[in-house]
């Protein structure tokens, strides 16, 4: 009997043993593993009022298609808007190039008022010099009585008017050059806006088309479209609805890039390497369906590190908890096309560690 005992003991060891060393050996696997997939959040750019939603939960979509709609009637007024302003810094520009010919043309003016001013001035002192010398004549003949005492009083007089002439020359020679000083630096004023550029890359119109094709831009974010192919989900909008810049919409699923998470404990991933083969099976087909994968790579860290309330460790009552680490399994897409999966979904893994 114990002979017996010992023998079937014996087998069983040997079973294990062998199971362990040609099979188990060779396999990673765990049943904590589920479907995922990069999810694409739809947020509006821009905010307004919700004008139409053509789209609703689980339905498909392709990349590019019109999900929701939103009321432009203010993003068209601010292109209307930015047009105008455009157009206005062109003409703008353009009279700033035209206003520097004309200013060009009035320094010529006012060098030509300088000139004939010079030339009143140099009068004027002629003048004066003369009529100082006839004056110094006449006050040295009054003595002899060859001159009156009217004639020396015109003469007087003459001296007088000859110097006030002066003063409004030199007046009028001082005018004439603070014109063309002036006229001057509203010329170089005007230059300074227009230098070494042109009208269409003036730093005027161009901050004007910028803000044009900006409200353009916003104009066409007033619709808003699918960013990748897949299944919507979680909407949350609703027609009538003031959403703003940001605000979370819906999802976008992309099923036929989904990818397996599969926690796998960490004293099973001393074999396991990026690349290996992987078998995988669904708890919604069953083991009538193979899902073929491979190692794609590891989680920086196990799932306790990156929870909310990380575990504390260093603590008088410690207990060790063997830890998971999300290892992340890329499918085969023409078996997803064939046998579509949702993100959450529950899978069984099964590494081959032979390779």
């Amino acid at each position: 009997m114990f002979v017996g005992l010992a023998a079937g003991v014996a087998v069983l060891g040997g079973g294990y043993f062998a199971y362990d060393h040609f099979v188990a050996s060779r396999h990673a696997v765990t049943d904590n593993a589920y479907v995922g997939a990069n999810i694409a959040q739809v947020t509006p750019l821009v905010g307004g009022p919700v004008l139409e939603v053509l789209v609703d939960d689980t339905q498909k979509v392709k990349r590019g298609d019109i999900l929701v709609r939103l009321d432009d009637t203010d993003a068209k007024l601010a292109v209307a808007r930015a047009q105008a302003q455009l157009a206005q810094a062109e003409r703008k520009v353009r009279s700033l190039v035209a206003t520097g010919s004309g200013l060009r043309a009035q320094i010529a003016s006012r060098a030509a008022d300088q000139a004939r001013a010079e030339a009143q001035l140099a009068s004027a002192q002629s003048d004066l010099e003369k009529a100082r010398i006839d004056l110094e004549r006449r006050e040295a003949l009054i003595a002899s009585g060859s001159v009156s005492g009217d004639e020396l009083t015109v003469a007087r007089n003459a001296l007088a008017a000859a110097q006030a002439n002066l003063k409004a020359a030199q007046a009028a020679r001082a005018q004439a050059s603070a014109n063309r000083e002036t006229a001057v630096g509203d010329r170089d004023a005007n230059q300074a806006l227009i230098a070494d550029t042109s009208v269409e890359n003036n730093p005027e119109v161009l901050a004007a088309r910028a803000a044009y094709d900006q409200a353009r831009v916003d104009l066409e974010r007033t619709v808003l479209r699918a960013p990748v192919d897949g299944v919507v989900s979680k909407r949350q909008v609703q027609v009538g609805q003031r959403v703003q810049p940001g605000q979370n919409l819906m999802v976008v699923v992309p099923i036929h890039a989904a990818y397996v998470d599969a926690n796998f404990k960490e004293v099973q991933l001393a074999k396991v390497r990026p690349g290996q083969a992987v078998t995988l099976v669904s708890d919604l087909y069953g083991d009538d369906v193979e899902y073929r994968g491979k190692v794609v790579g590891f989680s920086g860290g196990t799932g306790a590190a990156f929870a909310v309330v990380p575990a504390q460790n260093a603590t008088g009552n410690w207990i060790k908890v063997v830890q998971r680490l999300p290892v992340r399994i890329a499918l085969d897409p023409k078996q997803l096309a064939e046998h579509p999966l949702k993100v959450g979904l529950s899978m069984t893994a099964d590494i081959d560690l032979s390779n």
